[in-house]
């Protein structure tokens, strides 16, 4: 984890400085050939788009019937998040199941305290994806009719290891495969391996035009960074979205495709590339370290250097700690305030989403009312409109972004649709 801190990872420096990597779905096709696995596949129903990655291989993202796999830290620390992708998705007319039937990914456990190992891991992520594979029955659909989309840029470079680390080896699949057995996650006694591993920044970038198209907020005053999260195109770099159209195809492209897109001014800065300073273990065992990285070279540089008015970003450990060490700088006059958004965030609020309500801001550690204000948002009209609603939760009336009632899919409280109910009372 500590080399991965100034990692320089681009398409430049990984075509003259790496040896090329097999592309890890050749031998996903040919375990299914030989009837050792499943691939659960993108087809019609999810309405694939196609994008290219670091070295031009193609990756297929889903755009619709998604299995929203959300965050532990977005849910407990950064609510706005999930809130903001979902809202988008109701602006766009995405389909969607969130459910409630899904587990932590366990990679931060792991990563962060060394607890745990590859099978469980592994087991965790085939896990969850085979219950998005069979979650459409709870709505009376045809299974595989949804496809995961990972919220968590750690889960979802984990995810992307676990794939590689079980096509390339007999013993972890056999192992994994006792596992899933006892549980029932097994699909013809076969393990179910994703098509693709999607990220939720990797939607937004290939929904960057149709989410253009609902915009009601000028931004081109703004002045943005982006923070690449190693866990997003450090992990497993052969497997992340890289645009022609953007950065002249160098870098990453998710967020930054989509900032420029929304009419933001990106601007580069000399750290760029470096981690967030959270780096796993970094927080957990050397927290001032973290908190010193985020400060002096993130933080300082986008704001001395790039006279930024916000940093973007596309990962929960990201988000988390350049918003939130950002206080601690006082203790040294090392005062350089800065509003930490995630590429969502921004985005719903370009398309007018409540800065309170739905962005859910006041969950942010850093100052974000100076942004609003230079978006022409009236933060404090905001604020009070906040707490209106705020007393009609507490009377009991209550809004969601979605029904409730699909949110169960199984266990206490779960209704079976009638088509199903009536076609299993006829099996009975």
């Amino acid at each position: 984890a500590t080399s991965w801190v100034e990692a320089k990872i681009d398409r430049r420096s990984m075509l003259t400085n790496k040896d090329r990597v097999a592309d890890v779905r050749d031998a996903m096709w040919q375990l299914e050939k030989e009837g050792e696995i499943l691939v659960h596949r993108l087809d019609e129903r999810h309405e694939p788009v196609v994008a290219r990655t670091l070295y031009g291989w193609e990756k297929r993202i889903p755009t619709t019937n998604l299995w929203h796999h959300k965050s532990c830290g977005q849910c407990g620390n950064i609510p706005g998040y999930p809130s903001s992708v979902m809202w988008l998705m109701n602006k766009l007319g995405t389909r969607y199941i969130d459910e409630t039937d899904q587990t932590s990914c366990t990679a931060w456990n792991y990563h962060g305290s060394g607890i745990g190992n590859v099978v469980s891991l592994a087991a965790v992520f085939l896990r969850n994806f085979h219950q998005a594979y069979v979650s459409a029955k709870a709505h009376g659909l045809p299974i595989g009719t949804y496809y995961p989309l990972v919220h968590c840029g750690t889960s979802f470079g984990n995810y992307k290891e676990m794939r590689i680390f079980l096509m390339h080896s007999a013993e972890l699949r056999e192992q994994v495969k006792k596992i899933l057995g006892k549980l029932g996650r097994l699909v013809d006694g076969k393990l179910l391996i994703p098509e693709e591993v999607v990220h939720y920044s990797e939607w937004l970038h290939m929904m960057r035009d149709r989410i253009k198209q609902h915009q009601v907020i000028d931004v081109s005053n703004i002045r943005a960074t982006i923070h690449p999260a190693c866990h997003v195109y450090k992990m497993v770099p052969e497997d992340v979205i890289y645009d022609d159209t953007v950065m002249d195809g160098n870098r990453v492209a998710v967020s930054t495709g989509l900032m420029q897109t929304l009419g933001a001014q990106v601007i580069d800065y000399s750290t760029w590339y470096d981690c967030c300073g959270f780096g796993f273990r970094h927080i957990v065992g050397e927290r001032e370290f973290t908190r010193s990285f985020a400060i002096d070279r993130k933080i300082k540089v986008a704001v001395e250097e790039a006279k930024a008015d916000v940093m973007v970003g596309h990962d929960t450990g990201c988000i988390t700690t350049l918003d939130k060490s950002q206080w601690i700088g006082k203790a040294v006059d090392k005062v350089y305030a800065l509003p930490i958004l995630a590429d969502c965030q921004f985005a719903a609020l370009a398309l007018g989403a409540h800065p309170y309500k739905l962005a859910q801001l006041h969950w942010h550690a850093s100052p974000f009312e100076g942004l609003l204000e230079k978006l022409g948002i009236d933060w404090q009209k905001a604020k009070i409109e906040f707490e209106q609603y705020l007393d009609e939760v507490k009377a009991g009336r209550i809004e969601t972004l979605y029904d409730p009632k699909r949110a169960i899919t199984s266990g206490p409280g779960y209704v079976k649709p009638k088509a199903v109910a009536a076609l299993l009372g006829a099996a009975e």
